[in-house]
């Protein structure tokens, strides 16, 4: 049998020759470990502690190819992801959330004010794409405020009303002039 990548058959090529002489050679050597062992601790006497090397740190990309390793450099980390489109940068002033106090503040005093400013200062930080709560208690209580103000009115629209009324009735048998009541008061007729 030849080999296909050797032309020359086995059995015609000459025996190589070992490496010693089996006659005239030493025992064999035992095989080193592929370590050192550490010396063997006298009797009561203490124990070198056993180093071992740091384990990398966690996250941290492996050692390039031949570089020199440090165990005492501190890893190296990924830089933070940029900030998205729009927002602002950490420590920068958030837009809207000046006008989004002031427009809480301003809905106690006057409701309908206070929601529009609380709805520009919403819209503003939504397009910084941050949230902005002050503007948004602003509008929340800019509408309850607004409801109730309009039902204040319309009460004190029909109390005013009827007040007029009964007094128009009392004066529509009377005289023009001034007569007191009961009450200690005075009405004037017209």
């Amino acid at each position: 049998m030849t080999d296909p990548q050797s032309p020359v058959d086995p059995a015609q090529q000459p025996p190589v020759p070992s490496a010693a002489p089996a006659g005239d050679a030493a025992p064999a050597a035992p095989a080193t470990p592929a370590y050192d062992a550490p010396p063997a601790p006298a009797y009561g006497a203490p124990a070198a502690p056993v180093t071992e090397p740091a384990a990398p740190a966690y996250g941290a990309a492996p050692p390039a190819y031949g570089a020199p390793t440090d165990p005492g450099a501190a890893p190296a980390y990924a830089a933070a992801p940029p900030a998205p489109y729009g927002a602002p940068a950490p420590g920068a002033p958030v837009p809207g959330k000046t006008l989004g106090i002031v427009a809480l503040v301003v809905v106690f005093f006057a409701s309908l004010i206070g929601l529009i400013l609380g709805y520009v200062a919403r819209s503003q930080s939504k397009k910084a794409g941050v949230p902005n709560t002050p503007a948004k208690v602003a509008i929340i209580l800019g509408w309850i405020f607004l409801v109730l103000s309009i039902i204040v009115g319309i009460i004190l629209t029909i109390v005013l009303v009827n007040g007029a009324i009964a007094l128009q009735q009392l004066c529509d048998g009377m005289e023009p002039g001034t007569y007191p009541l009961s009450t200690g008061g005075t009405i004037t007729c017209g």
